[in-house]
């Protein structure tokens, strides 16, 4: 999806040059939201001349589309995505309709399923949830290029 199109049902919110806004209502759309990612990260790249490595932009399609699938699959209506860029980071905001907190499990290689929270918590510099009047909102950041030896910004390698 190019960010200055909608597919119907959605609805997309062009704030400024570096934040874009979209509801999404259905299952179906957690595709677009990565999509909607990948754009804004490679419009901050190729038209605002922000570095964006890579590892971001996987890493910022993989961070949205856990984001997204969980608001769809736990909350009751619409879902809020907000895409921004502060301080260097790509920021990431979900909105959702409920006032349950997501939980972290306690690591469980047999489990399968329900792993998405740990990538998100490994792979972002941040992670806030904040409870609003009327459901929550989680946002996260992934600082949008890596340092010149390698090693992923704002994570030392050990």
């Amino acid at each position: 999806m190019d960010l200055a199109e909608r597919d119907e049902g959605q609805h997309l919110f062009a704030e400024d040059p570096l934040s874009v806004s979209a509801a999404f209502e259905g299952s179906e759309e957690i595709g677009a939201a990565r999509d909607m990612a990948r754009d804004f990260l490679v419009s901050l790249q190729n038209v605002h001349g922000l570095p964006v490595s890579r590892r971001v932009l996987d890493m910022g399609q993989l961070v949205v589309s856990e984001l997204v699938t969980n608001a769809r699959k736990y909350a009751p209506g619409p879902c809020l995505l907000t895409l921004g860029v502060s301080d260097g980071a790509f920021e990431m905001t979900v909105w959702d309709s409920s006032t349950t907190l997501p939980l972290l499990l306690a690591p469980d290689p047999g489990r399968v399923g329900q792993h998405g929270l740990e990538i998100v918590m490994a792979v972002c510099q941040s992670f806030e949830v904040h409870r609003e009047p009327v459901g929550k909102r989680i946002r996260t950041s992934i600082v949008l290029a890596d340092d010149p030896g390698g090693d992923p910004a704002g994570r030392q390698m050990l």
